[in-house]
């Protein structure tokens, strides 16, 4: 071999391997395993920040999301929120459904939970609102019957475009096969602003849509002022729902891809790096 050629793959290699390692230290832990001091509550019927019955907790290294605490549900329909906003990124999350549904909790609440993507600031929501104008990529467990695809998007406030054309009913199924019992699944979220949305189970894409925007209906007592119909979501907040059905949070990652999003190429290799990860 010469050694022009053995320079370039010595280069390349070191290449990689710093992107590797680059991309290893890029990631960014939302939920750091001891507390929720980087995270706000916002329960409809409640205020900002009143974590009403110790609705989310740590415990065991785990978020949780549990009903111990309530007499009935009563559509206290919950969100936790990190502390800033995001634009393009790749999100991870790892979960598992427990228990028993809360009492009073919706028939389609079972085993029913979400992500969601592009938030409004929990700051606007009012006092009744039952859930933020986001993109909601839904969480689903399998009931033991029923085909119940994981990694849907639900549309509180919003709307998608699916095959290049607007979607405006409430949800859209994925691809994914049904995850039924207390087992792990790790679900990824790739967000590039108001570009795509890629749905990614087990390394497979489940779903792909676009240009997220606010519009359409499936929210309430919100405040008109925060709901213009049409505006482009190109960042939000990231959340997780409480729902009815007790689940449990064990990793909940982030990378944060808005310093390549001008550089198409290096985006490619970091993300090609990173989905393996």
């Amino acid at each position: 071999m010469k050694l022009k050629q053995i320079t370039f793959l010595i280069i390349t290699s070191c290449v990689l391997t710093s992107l590797n390692a680059n991309a290893q230290k890029g990631w960014i832990n939302l939920f750091n395993g001891k507390d929720l001091k980087d995270w706000t509550v916002k329960i409809s019927k409640h205020n900002l920040n009143d974590n009403f019955a110790n609705t989310f907790r740590v415990e065991n290294g785990l978020m949780k999301v549990s009903y111990d605490g309530y007499d009935t549900f009563d559509q206290q329909y919950g969100h936790i929120f990190y502390k800033k906003p995001f634009s393009a990124y790749l999100l991870k999350v790892t979960y598992r459904f427990v228990g028993e549904q809360a009492k009073g909790g919706e028939g389609w609440a079972l085993r029913n939970s979400g992500a969601m993507l592009h938030c409004q600031d929990p700051k606007t929501m009012l006092k009744d609102q039952d859930f933020p104008i986001s993109v909601e990529a839904q969480i689903l467990g399998g009931d033991g019957e029923h085909d119940r695809h994981t990694s849907n998007v639900c549309t509180p406030g919003t709307n998608i475009f699916f095959n290049g054309k607007l979607f405006t009913p409430h949800c859209l199924d994925s691809k994914s096969k049904t995850y039924a019992g207390d087992q792990w699944v790790t679900a990824q979220f790739l967000v590039l602003g108001d570009s795509v949305i890629k749905h990614i189970i087990e390394g497979e894409v489940v779903l792909e849509y676009t240009k997220p925007q606010i519009g359409g209906g499936n929210v309430s007592n919100f405040d008109a002022k925060v709901k213009i119909d049409g505006k482009p979501l190109t960042s939000g907040y990231i959340s997780l729902q409480s729902e009815s059905h007790p689940i449990e949070f064990k990793t909940v990652q982030l990378y944060n891809l808005e310093p390549f999003m001008k550089n198409k190429g290096k985006l490619n290799m970091v993300l090609e790096t990173i989905l393996k990860q």
